[in-house]
């Protein structure tokens, strides 16, 4: 996602740094010029991309910024504030209607667009915060879209609201009577799409519109298909009171023009994106978030709320305190390395650390996730806490177990070894900082004065210095 539009402004930001402290007007429209191609080529929308260079240019070829002591960063920060105004502002909140009334969502998209799919993972977002939804199945045009959202209601254990006989918008209004009626706070009104907007379909929605009265109506859009997506937003937005924009698919090989043309064309903000096929892989769109994303400068409060939701507090102390005593098992890198997939692909998280987005090639992907779960899940509990233990009929037993190689086990396990002990040093030297450095200590740990770890360190190399001798 985004890499030809990052590596172009990758290049531009480079060429513009190698010119020094000086920068001429031509300088700036030279390297822009290769921006504006990748722009395009990524689908975003002419105007779009008209009112992008527009902006970025006036801004940067001022005389503040040719003649700064850093224009370079100043450049960056410009391009960084236009695609934020692009994307936003972001509003992710959810119109819900105050003292647990029913509030009504209406989802409307084109077929294909993944919008049955994204009504359970919203709806699965809304029962975790507590709420208690009823999913409406409401799409009489495609084949198994019924089947489809009652399986989705199975797996999230969320209500599936069908009825044969009646037309979407009849069922839609029965359904809304039966949720409150039930005491369900939320109601997602998973309606009919088309393969291409035509006036059978709008008519359904707006009549559907019209008889449930929906406090959200929500725009599901695939951004996989690009300038087609822009196109069709553009087109609902016209016929239905659109509040919102659901963006799905991101974490394929989309090229981005979608997430940066969308919310310009339908003035509309964009309040999620789906990032995987997991129904708990829907997250709030932050315009500022992606914008950093963009340029490469990671998104590090995204991957601390989702550390957050999976890691286990006491877990994570307990795991501090093994790496201190070098008492690690491969037990423990087993629990963390699944908390770790539960935060989602490792592209992605990739793409969220400052500086890492553009190793393409680094050998760590998900499918390697599995293999090192399964060589570990082939060992007998007494391995994992030894790892020693392990001589080469114990691996070939476990190479066999878990379908790999006797190879795949000893890169694994001298792995470990390196990882345990680079873990355990590092662990070591904060707890140091933590008692030496003033204001750092633990409450009731005396905190000690820069002459006295001046002293500690000369007696240090003294002694260091003594065993040396000894030891001729």
């Amino acid at each position: 996602m985004f890499d030809g539009i990052r590596e172009s402004l990758d290049g531009f930001f480079n060429k513009i740094r190698g010119k020094g402290n000086k920068l001429t007007e031509q300088d700036v429209k030279d390297g822009l010029r290769t921006v504006r191609m990748a722009l395009l080529e990524a689908d975003v929308a002419l105007p779009v991309v008209k009112e992008f260079m527009t902006g970025v240019s006036e801004k940067a070829v001022g005389s503040d910024v040719l003649t700064a002591v850093e224009p370079s960063q100043q450049i960056v920060k410009i391009v960084h504030d236009e695609l934020i105004r692009l994307m936003g502002p972001g509003n992710a909140e959810i119109t819900l209607q105050p003292n647990h009334a029913t509030t009504i969502i209406m989802m409307a998209g084109l077929q294909g667009s993944g919008k049955t799919t994204t009504t359970g993972k919203l709806a699965n977002r809304l029962k975790s915060k507590g709420h208690r939804p009823l999913m409406v199945a409401a799409d009489l045009q495609r084949p198994a879209a019924i089947d489809q959202l009652k399986v989705l209601g199975e797996q999230l254990e969320i209500p599936v609201f069908s009825e044969t006989g009646l037309t979407p918008p009849d069922l839609c209004e029965k359904a809304v009577a039966f949720a409150k009626a039930n005491k369900h706070d939320v109601v997602l009104l998973d309606t009919a799409g088309r393969l291409h907007i035509d006036d059978a379909l709008m008519t359904e929605l707006a009549e559907v519109q019209k008889k449930t009265q929906p406090h959200e109506v929500l725009l599901v859009v695939d951004a996989m298909v690009g300038q087609d997506a822009v196109n069709s937003a553009k087109e609902f937005d016209a016929r239905l009171p659109i509040s919102g924009v659901i963006l799905t698919k991101l974490d394929g090989d989309a090229r981005g023009g979608a997430a940066l043309s969308v919310r310009h064309v339908t003035g509309k903000p964009i309040k999620f994106v789906g990032v995987g096929e997991r129904l708990d892989r829907l997250e709030e769109f932050h315009p500022e978030r992606m914008a950093t994303r963009i340029l490469g400068m990671g998104d590090i409060v995204s991957l601390v709320e989702k550390a957050q939701q999976v890691l286990d507090k006491e877990q994570a102390a307990a795991f501090q305190d093994k790496m201190v005593k070098d008492r690690l098992t491969l037990d423990d890198f087993l629990t963390q390395l699944r908390a770790v997939k539960k935060m989602g692909s490792f592209k992605d998280l990739l793409g969220m650390i400052p500086g890492m987005a553009g190793l393409k090639d680094l050998d760590a992907s998900d499918e390697q996730f599995g293999t090192v779960e399964a060589i570990i899940c082939s060992m007998t509990a007494e391995e994992r806490k030894g790892p020693h233990l392990i001589g080469t009929s114990r691996r070939q037993r476990i190479a066999k177990g878990s379908g790999t190689n006797v190879q795949d086990v000893s890169r694994l396990l001298k792995q470990f070894e390196e990882v345990t002990k680079q873990l355990s040093s590092f662990s070591k030297a904060a707890k140091m900082v933590d008692r030496m450095i003033p204001g750092s200590a633990s409450p009731g740990q005396r905190v000690l004065s820069a002459d006295e770890r001046k002293s500690i360190k000369k007696r240090r190399k003294a002694e260091k210095q003594r065993r040396k001798a000894g030891r001729r």
